[in-house]
């Protein structure tokens, strides 16, 4: 059965009911909004949070409450409760929002309360006029960075776009303010208060300095001490800080790249935060981060020298090595090593074949590839390579190979071998099927020659593997599952008789639509009473203003069942793109 919306009380209440009011951080709801959702979807599972579900409540956990206004309650939700969401995000606390009796409810520990009535209190301050932060506001979440005034409109963007990028990149919460208890603004310069973690905080800094200083350049170093010593030592490992390189205009460009594309990737693969403020490159971290971060920022300046060869590699758990047959180097790296380009941008890894000096290539040699970075971006790297090089020279990385399910609880591979034509149905148009199925079960999956490559956790690998079986068991009927209600990754959907045709579309596009929408799997299956329904698969049970998920995927499915009931209501039924 599919509830009809209920009619708007006001244009306040008609605003809510479009828009979910409460970010779900993982507990069990029994309120009368989430009732009706689960009988829309008879979703087995609560769709909660991925990074808080299911967590232990903390020993302090408890319940705070602040009665608002109409007008804050509108500023609090935001445009599709993403201002909500992100206060959530920020603080770690649940946030409810009573629209009805205009009442903030956040759930948490202590902490994480105060936290998030801090931000909220801050967030409505702004409706009125610049926000007063006093020194209790600091409870070691809080950076406070002086902007000239001459960038300030610089720094905030067009309606604000440019802070709510940063606050979208870094997971921080960013607004100008006054400090103390009284005064105006310093005619020089506005104070910027960042919240958030120790990372989340110093990459939004240093964003917003790197802005800073292409409208003032110059600034960066009257208060580059005081920037560098900033939450030092104040994180879980006690090593966070900050270091520092000084480039040369051409040196610049190099470090900077196309787009900032080899300082995304240098940030990406040593786990450090990467930025260039005027012709400072600044790398933020744990030792071990800044440490690599230095590295690989000194290795990408020696190639230009000549060939790298990184001494001791095998004693190194930063990186991967592969050796790849001189025939194919030309393949993997592409014209002007866009192919290898493209695959450090996909999995966050920095790249290069390495070789020493005095060695000379010939026929039938091959070359060491080294892939720095995480242990499963490496993998994922490692594999797309040795994929390459199997359809370049078959048996390379294929012959003598069997399957394999790995039991270990952590990161491992596991292998699948396809049989006859199931690759290129498993493989899908341009690789899309092999894409849905790595993205929704959270492991990587790859296909080298006719062997499936699974890595990823135990779970995540179990995953994939039933994924994978289930696809390939699409093509010789209806698929019995019987399950569900044992699984953390599925969302139980009953579609009315009259609208499945118009949900699946004409050969599934409608469902392979929202699959790429969303990121998940879906497909219609039998349950144990041979009763056909939908289940949507996915590792991500999203959230109510995600994009990507099963609740997004939920949404997306309902709105095709109630514009089928309504047309059929308008129309006397049927019709359209039913089958």
């Amino acid at each position: 059965k599919v509830s009809s919306p209920r009619p708007p009380r006001s244009p306040r209440a008609a605003e809510v009911d479009r828009h979910p009011v409460r970010a779900d951080m993982g507990r069990d709801d029994s309120r009368d909004r989430s009732r009706s959702r689960d009988r829309r979807s008879r979703s087995r599972k609560d769709s909660r949070s991925p990074s808080r579900g299911g967590k232990k409540k903390p020993d302090d956990y408890g319940v705070d409450t602040i009665k608002i206004t109409d007008d804050d309650a509108a500023f609090i939700l935001g445009k599709g409760g993403k201002t909500k969401e992100k206060i959530a995000r920020v603080s770690e606390a649940e946030i409810e929002l009573f629209e009805r009796d205009l009442i903030l409810e956040f759930r948490g520990s202590k902490m994480q309360r105060r936290r998030a009535k801090k931000y909220a209190e801050g967030v409505m301050a702004q409706r009125t006029g610049p926000v007063m932060v006093t020194s209790d506001y600091d409870d070691d979440d809080l950076t406070m960075l002086q902007v000239p005034q001459e960038a300030v409109g610089f720094v905030t963007g067009r309606a604000g776009n440019f802070l709510r990028s940063v606050e979208e990149q870094w997971g921080t919460l960013m607004f100008f303010c006054d400090v103390g208890s009284g005064g105006g603004r310093n005619k020089d310069y506005e104070k910027l208060a960042i919240f958030g973690t120790v990372r989340g905080r110093r990459g939004a800094e240093l964003l917003v300095l790197s802005a800073v200083e292409t409208k003032v350049p110059g600034y960066f170093s009257r208060i580059k001490e005081d920037v560098l010593a900033r939450d030092k030592g104040k994180d879980e490992s006690g090593t966070w800080g900050t270091d520092t390189m000084t480039f040369q205009d051409d040196e610049l460009s190099y470090a900077l790249g196309k787009q900032g594309g080899t300082r995304k990737k240098l940030e990406r693969s040593s786990g450090a935060i990467v930025q260039y403020v005027g012709h400072t490159a600044l790398f933020s971290g744990t030792r071990t981060e800044r440490k690599r971060a230095r590295e690989y920022m000194k290795w990408l300046f020696d190639q230009l020298e000549g060939p790298l060869y990184v001494d001791d590699w095998e004693k190194r758990d930063d990186c991967t090595v592969i050796d790849v047959p001189s025939d194919c180097i030309g393949y993997i790296t592409g014209a002007r090593r866009a192919a290898l380009g493209c695959m450090e941008e996909e999995w966050g890894v920095l790249m290069f074949f390495m070789s020493k000096t005095d060695s000379h290539g010939g026929k039938g040699q091959s070359e060491k590839l080294m892939i720095c970075g995480s242990e499963r971006a490496r993998r994922g790297a490692e594999l797309k390579v040795m994929s390459s090089v199997e359809t370049k020279n078959p048996g390379a990385f294929t012959r003598g190979v069997r399957e394999k399910e790995s039991s270990e609880r952590g990161f491992d591979t596991s292998r699948m071998l396809f049989k006859d034509d199931e690759m290129s149905y498993a493989l899908g148009k341009q690789g899309a099927t092999r894409k849905k199925l790595e993205t929704a079960s959270g492991a990587i999956l790859q296909y080298v020659g006719q062997i499936a490559f699974i890595a990823g956790t135990l779970k995540e690998r179990k995953r994939c593997r039933e994924f994978v079986g289930w696809l390939l068991a699409q093509r010789r009927g209806s698929v019995t599952i019987t399950d569900v209600s044992s699984r953390d990754d599925a969302t139980e959907m009953h579609i009315p008789e009259n609208c499945k045709g118009w949900v699946t579309g004409n050969r599934g596009s409608e469902l392979r639509r929202m699959e790429a929408e969303t990121g998940t799997y879906m497909f219609m299956a039998l349950d144990e009473r041979g009763e056909e329904r939908l289940i949507i698969f996915c590792h991500d049970a999203g959230s109510k203003v995600s994009p990507k998920g099963r609740m997004a995927a939920e949404r997306l499915v309902n709105e095709m069942i109630q514009e089928k009931l309504r047309d059929d209501g308008g129309r006397g039924g049927g019709g359209g793109r039913c089958s």
